[in-house]
């Protein structure tokens, strides 16, 4: 086998994970959507499941590359596109990508799946705040700021477990080769 023909393979490997998982995450965010919120800002982030996973498969390009098709999708399928949400889902999708990459390199293997995605959250929650103490609420973001931050800690601990969950039992993460 040549050169190129091994990476056709792992660009074919790729596309192929990376649709997938674009479409988990669209699959996430509808079931997310269906489920009510005690305030329309707080969210659960199981769309946030693919990212960590991506985080053992994919490389950095192609795991942000993850991140932005799933932001633009959702806005898409929600109708948020170019509104504050979509600039908040945006940037806390970075912000928590961002935490989770770094959080995994930093650590190496010393970090558990649901270490990983409480950095995941914090990111996502502090980039969240930033946001709206600058350009909505400004200091009476500070009443907020408890209730974001125990919901982001709740969920991203529960998202953390089930992520750990489904890589032990999943037979198709245990199939998808390394990139």
């Amino acid at each position: 086998m040549n050169i190129d023909s091994k990476t056709k393979q792992t660009n074919e490997k790729t596309f192929k994970y990376l649709s997938f998982s674009a479409a988990l995450c669209m699959f996430f965010s509808m079931i997310e959507y269906a489920i009510p919120k005690p305030l329309p800002f707080l969210r659960l982030g199981l769309a946030n499941i693919p990212f960590i996973l991506g985080l053992f498969k994919l490389k950095k390009r192609e795991y942000f590359f993850l991140v932005l098709l799933k932001v633009i999708f959702q806005s898409l399928i929600s109708g948020t596109f170019f509104s504050y949400i979509f600039v908040y889902s945006l940037f806390g999708s970075f912000a928590s990508s961002f935490f989770m990459l770094l959080a995994k390199s930093l650590f190496k293997e010393k970090i558990s799946v649901v270490g990983i995605s409480l950095f995941g959250a914090l990111g996502n929650n502090l980039l969240q705040i930033l946001l709206s103490y600058f350009f909505f609420f400004g200091k009476t973001i500070a009443y907020a700021i408890p209730v974001i931050l125990i919901f982001g800690f709740v969920t991203g601990f529960l998202i953390g477990i089930l992520t750990n969950r489904f890589i032990k039992i999943s037979k198709w993460f245990a199939r998808v080769e390394a990139y």
